[in-house]
C-alpha cells in the first residue's frame, strides 16, 4: 500500500529535466519581455499586446512545469487551487491598476508639473 501511494506522488511530481525546462522557458520569456520593452521594439498597444501574450504564456508554463496541471491524481483539488490562484492574480492586477488610476486622478496640476520637471531634469 505504501508503494502505491508513493507511486502516485511520484506521478504528480516533476523530474529535474522538466523543472529545468520550465525554468529555462520562464527565463527566456522574461528576457523577451524585458528586451521588447527596453529596446523599444514596439510601442503603445502593440507592446502591451506582446507583453500580455508573453504573460499568458508564462502563466501556462508555470501551470504545467511547476504546478503539474494535468498530472494530478485528484484533479478536483488542483482545479480548486487553479481557480483560487486566478482569483488572487486578478485581485493583485486589478487592485494595482485601480490604485495607479486613483493616484493619477488625484494628482493636482501643480504636482503633475513638478513631476514632469523632475523627470525632464533626470534625463528619463
Amino acid at each position: 500500500m505504501g508503494s502505491v501511494i508513493h507511486g502516485q506522488m511520484d506521478a504528480e511530481r516533476g523530474t529535474p529535466r522538466s523543472y529545468t525546462i520550465g525554468f529555462a522557458l520562464s527565463i527566456i520569456l522574461t528576457l523577451v519581455a524585458y528586451i521588447a520593452r527596453v529596446k523599444h521594439v514596439l510601442s503603445g498597444k502593440g507592446l502591451m499586446a506582446v507583453l500580455l501574450g508573453l504573460a499568458v504564456v508564462q502563466f501556462v508554463v508555470q501551470l504545467f512545469f511547476f504546478l503539474h496541471i494535468g498530472r494530478e491524481t485528484k484533479p478536483r483539488w488542483k482545479l480548486l487551487m487553479l481557480f483560487l490562484m486566478i482569483i488572487f492574480v486578478l485581485i493583485v492586477v486589478l487592485g494595482s491598476l485601480w490604485i495607479m488610476y486613483n493616484l493619477n486622478y488625484r494628482m493636482s496640476p501643480e504636482q503633475i508639473n513638478q513631476y514632469m520637471k523632475n523627470q525632464a531634469g533626470t534625463g528619463l
